[in-house]
């Protein structure tokens, strides 16, 4: 398969997900796992499948193919964050070493699924390196932004850069806050999504102050996500091309804004699938290709 996803906004052709019925599999499952993955409240099963249809309507509204990662006895209710297990290079998929220790199957689970349809392995963060798909964004076909928080470390950090040094001109790396600590969630995409290649969603009172400054001076234009509305995810928003994204609901003054910047807002419930286990759109997808 042709791999083109150096982009957070080109226009997705094929991505990467996988079904509440395959990573949650069950009530009785989720029942066993929600409290030590530190969700907010269990998630319901039946909901969270319900929710999942509509959200997937969606996407099959814009994206011409649609690969599901199949149910492994090697993941838990996680696995639903596709996004944080690799990352898609020109080159092949990275897989990811988690920083949150009971994810630490998902890559390779992702890895033996991709390999069957074609896509190479370019390379697997070993050893003490930690590095989750959440922490990147590309943005652009030769500039990688990187998160350095508890979720990706160092290590992590400087063997993607090995990976990668053929075809990334320059690698930010973005300290991040402590926030709530390494048992929280908190990731780069937690405080940025960009939604055109001049456009991005940002919660600026946690972004470091020479990044914000980089990207101005870039020319991308910031839509400041409220305060109210940080916490229910209006920050993490997948663009499925430019100027038009899908958005957790619940968010409707960062919808308003995006939508007098000329963007197309779609919104999906996520109650079960999103807001417990602290993953919107962008946790729940990995593109493989955009163009």
């Amino acid at each position: 398969m042709e791999l083109g996803s150096q982009s957070e906004v080109r226009n997705i052709q094929k991505i990467l997900i996988k079904h509440p019925r395959d990573a949650f599999i069950s009530q009785e499952d989720v029942d066993a796992q929600w409290k030590a993955l530190n969700y907010s409240a269990c998630p319901d099963y039946a909901k969270a499948l319900q929710e999942y249809e509509k959200l997937l309507d969606l996407l099959k509204k814009d994206v011409a193919e649609i690969y599901f990662l199949p149910r492994s006895e090697r993941t838990g209710l996680d696995s639903i964050y596709v996004r944080d297990a690799l990352i898609v290079t020109p080159k092949g998929v990275v897989l990811c070493n988690m920083g949150k220790k009971e994810r630490r199957g998902e890559p390779a689970v992702a890895g033996e699924f991709l390999t069957e349809l074609g896509i190479p392995v370019l390379g697997v963060i070993t050893g003490e390196g930690r590095l989750e798909g959440g922490d990147l964004i590309w943005l652009d076909e030769r500039t990688l932004v990187v998160g350095q928080g508890y979720r990706t470390n160092e290590e992590g950090i400087r063997q993607l850069q090995g990976l990668t040094a053929g075809f990334v001109d320059e690698l930010m790396v973005v300290p991040l806050p402590h926030w709530r600590g390494p048992e929280g969630v908190f990731h780069l995409m937690t405080m940025i999504s960009p939604i055109d290649f001049d456009l991005a969603v940002v919660y600026s009172r946690l972004l470091p102050v020479p990044f914000r400054q980089w990207l101005i001076d870039r020319g991308i234009e910031l839509v400041e996500v409220p305060d109210s509305e940080f916490r229910s995810m209006g920050c993490n928003i997948l663009a499925t091309s430019p100027r038009k994204c899908v958005m957790l609901s619940g968010n409707p003054q960062t919808k308003r804004m995006l939508e007098e910047e000329g963007v197309e807002v779609s919104e999906y419930v996520g109650e079960e699938i999103s807001r417990k286990g602290a993953g919107g759109p962008t946790c729940l997808t990995r593109p493989l290709v955009r163009a």
